[in-house]
């Protein structure tokens, strides 16, 4: 009960403290609205941002599965062979260094400018594969050293001391990845709607721009509230399931 209250007792505090300071201060509503006028703006756009919130979840959740399967395939190569590892890390880490706003314009054209969920996706999950393709690695390579000479004694193949070993290993390092994967997937798919800089994706994104254009920033509020909502659901879901695949894990 404390881990709740305390968060929401300092959150309270700091829009009481917001609220008295734009009143006091008469800060002017465009350029930085009291939190009454962010929840006013909130209660009358609800529907459009809640479809908005939808539509960007959506892309964000098929980036990461995307990335989830490409990084999960790649790892598994790379735990069979030296060679593919060598070959396939730089670039797994360059591909990770590599700013979005940067490729997103080459991916838009390549996407189609009447498609941009593709370019969007696509960039998404260009940003959500290096955790997880991270963390599988590090897990594959995690498993107990007496374990892998007992396989050694045995002279199991490399198959299957891979699924027999290895793979059950890296269950908490994937579980590990895919959760800071997922917020990176969010936060792509946000930022690459930004750069698509079309309104055919009704992402969240788009609601900030359209409002920011409008000096609307109470709006502009409303829709991040909405945007950090949802990623703080999507890393709570995340984790708790994350609790239930160790407590599995463990029993096994």
């Amino acid at each position: 009960m404390t881990d709740l209250l305390a968060p929401l007792v300092l959150i309270a505090i700091l829009l009481a403290g917001w609220e008295i300071a734009c009143r006091a201060l008469q800060v002017p509503a465009y350029f930085l609205p009291a939190p009454s006028a962010v929840a006013a703006s909130l209660a009358a756009d609800a529907g459009t941002l809640l479809a908005s919130a939808w539509n960007t979840l959506a892309m964000a959740l098929a980036a990461l599965l995307i990335a989830s399967l490409t990084a999960q395939a790649l790892a598994l190569l790379v735990a069979l062979s030296a060679v593919l590892e060598r070959a396939i890390k730089p670039l797994a880490v360059v591909l990770q260094v590599t700013p979005v706003v940067a490729i997103a314009p080459l991916v838009v054209i390549w996407a189609g400018i009447d498609n941009p969920e593709r370019a969007i996706v696509a960039l998404a999950a260009v940003v959500a594969f290096f955790p997880i393709f991270s963390g599988a690695v590090t897990g594959l390579k995690a498993a107990d050293p007496d374990l892998e000479r007992l396989f050694d004694l045995y002279g199991v193949g490399r198959v299957k001391r891979l699924l027999r070993l290895r793979l059950p290993s890296a269950v908490p390092y994937l579980m590990e990845g895919h959760k800071v994967a997922a917020g990176l997937a969010l936060i792509g798919a946000v930022v690459a709607e930004f750069v698509a800089g079309s309104g055919g994706a009704q992402g969240l994104a788009w609601r900030i721009l359209e409002a920011g254009n409008r000096l609307q920033t109470a709006r502009m509020f409303a829709a991040l509230v909405v945007l950090g909502l949802m990623g703080a659901l999507l890393y709570a879901g995340l984790a708790r399931l994350e609790r239930f695949g160790l407590r599995w894990w463990r029993g096994r």
